[in-house]
Order: C-alpha cells, then structure tokens, then sequence
C-alpha cells in the first residue's frame, strides 16, 4: 500500500513561502478548522483572525502554514518558522514537470516560459541545463524566495 506524504520546508516567513509555492503549483491555503470560507475570501486573513480568536499570540500567528492540491492528488506542504539561515544546498529538491512530453526546442520554450512566470512571483533564475539526449532532455534550475532549490524539468 503506497502512502501520502506531506513535505515539510523550514522557513524565515512561511507565510510568504506557502504562497510562493501555492501559486507555483496551483495549489491552495486551506482554511481553519470549523470555518466555512466564502468564495474569494482569503484563507491566510481566515487563519490569522481564528489563532487571534484561540488567543494565539500576534508574534507567533506566521510560525506555520500550509498548502494543498485542491485535486487531492499532490502531496501536502507545510512551511514552519525556524530562525536559523538556509547555510547549504538542500539534499531534496522539488522538480516541477513544466513540460510533460515534449523535446527539444518546444520542451525548452515551455521551461523558459514557465520560469519567466516563476521569476516574477520571487524565485531566482540559476542555470540552465541544454538537453543532452539520451540522459538529459534539459532543465531549469532555480531558487524559491528562501533559496531552496528547485528543478523546472
């Protein structure tokens, strides 16, 4: 039986983190516990007015966050506040598939595009990696707003 796995980064703001990568992927905050949110409401304003209800304390309200893939199908990730710096390379990445199924130029293109769009929500641009077949259709290797790294593949 496979299991669901959830993944964990460690961040400075998680707040911005999850949102970074909530619109990176598509993904979605969800809302508290108990609360039926509107449509368009937002889920971090939700979060912060239901830890100030519980008495969570304002300083500690963007200690952790959450985002999910509203198909269900993508695994869950959470950001938690730590105060140390990122201090070396992370030993796991993600790799986004921005370009299932094509070759060459076009797959090349869409990484292209695809980092474009990523670059403006506040990742930063490393390398690029030219398709070297049979090994390598090529790649985009960049940073999320915290540094982690990350694969446009």
């Amino acid at each position: 039986m496979s299991r669901h796995i959830q993944i964990t980064f460690d961040a400075h703001d998680p707040a911005a983190l999850s949102t970074f990568w909530r619109d990176a992927l598509g993904y979605l905050h969800p809302g508290p516990p108990g609360v039926e949110l509107p449509e368009g409401a937002d889920p971090l304003a939700a979060w912060d007015d239901f830890l100030a209800r519980i008495g969570v304390p304002e300083d500690q309200r963007n200690s952790k966050s959450a985002v999910e893939d509203p198909d269900g199908d993508g695994p869950r990730l959470f950001f938690q506040q730590v105060p140390e710096d990122k201090v070396a390379k992370n030993r796991v990445h993600l790799d986004i598939r921005a370009a299932p199924g094509l070759d060459g130029e076009e797959r090349m293109a869409a990484l292209e595009s695809e980092c474009a769009r990523l670059v403006a929500l506040g990742a930063t641009r490393v390398r690029r990696d030219e398709p070297a077949p049979p090994l390598s259709r090529g790649l985009i290797v960049m940073t999320d707003p915290e540094g982690n790294e990350f694969c446009l593949d």
